[in-house]
């Protein structure tokens, strides 16, 4: 198949391309033919490496697909990445900033639009790892919930957002101050003769045999907000990547192009505006790419 892809004049029309084919263009939807024709656009497609650990990545006009993929999978992860391609091709700084929805769908209102992106995310891509952090944060929250209640059993007005001063009064004279800071610790004990001791949260009862028990699940207790502020902040980093423009665009894209009455079911205004725009050239060759492997119902 013989493709003769060119952008109009900037003056005439800078988002058309026109396509002229010899005879019809449509092609299976197959992993082979999508390679080929991203080549044909000049785009470097990788399908032996690790994709630095994703499933997919396009960075400088370069598709890496990892390798080991299904046939099904590995068409997704290229759809995904050439909307990424399409992206940069509308928005320059997407690399920095992740683009904008509202160059993206050519509106400054995309308050529905987000909604409906998100909505599509969790369906096309969903987060195993987020969700598996929001489960251990949760868990942890109920731990952190039950050691209270050992504690206050001993000293009813115990809050864990007040200071606890029968326990510090206490821990100002034991080296279990240090496990208020780290989970476990090697101390050097000794003047002349030299003796290296591990205290550790897991050994807390082990360590510390005469330490009041309300006073080790405390010490549990610091150690599980430590542990759950660290998750905080994972769940935090995903959410800011898992709902950058650039991604929500790619994982609709992905989704539309896989099963688009699905898809339109759940997000119709997004949809709309994306067949206008597709329809019109905004997205470019990615015109091209429905036509040839897909429609625009």
């Amino acid at each position: 198949m013989i493709f003769d892809i060119f952008r109009k004049k900037e003056k005439e029309a800078p988002n058309e391309y026109l396509v002229k084919m010899s005879y019809d263009r449509r092609k299976p939807a197959t992993k082979r033919n999508i390679i080929n024709y991203l080549r044909s656009l000049g785009i470097e497609v990788k399908t032996n490496t690790k994709a630095r650990g994703n499933n997919g990545l396009y960075q400088h006009n370069r598709i890496d697909v990892a390798s080991g993929l299904k046939e099904e999978k590995a068409i997704e992860v290229l759809v995904h990445e050439f909307a990424h391609y399409i992206h940069s091709k509308i928005e320059k700084d997407i690399y920095k900033k992740g683009g904008s929805l509202e160059v993206l769908f050519d509106t400054k209102d995309i308050k529905e639009i987000k909604k409906e992106l998100v909505s599509v995310t969790n369906i096309t891509d969903k987060n195993m790892k987020l969700e598996a952090f929001i489960n251990a944060k949760k868990e942890i929250s109920d731990k952190i919930k039950s050691m209270q209640k050992a504690i206050q059993r001993d000293f009813p007005d115990f809050q864990r957002s007040k200071k606890f001063i029968p326990f510090e009064k206490y821990i100002k004279n034991s080296d279990a101050k240090y496990l208020l800071k780290y989970d476990a610790i090697r101390l050097i004990k000794g003047w002349f003769v030299k003796k290296e001791i591990i205290i550790s949260v897991k050994n807390i009862e082990t360590d510390f045999p005469q330490m009041p028990q309300a006073f080790q699940i405390y010490i549990k207790l610091c150690s599980l907000k430590r542990k759950q502020t660290r998750i905080t902040r994972r769940i935090n980093k995903l959410n800011k990547y898992y709902e950058k423009p650039t991604e929500l665009f790619a994982r609709f894209v992905q989704g539309y192009f896989s099963c688009p009455s699905s898809i339109a079911a759940m997000a119709p205004l997004t949809c709309n505006k994306f067949r206008i725009l597709l329809k019109n050239g905004y997205y470019k060759e990615l015109k091209d790419f429905f036509e040839i492997f897909g429609h625009f119902s």
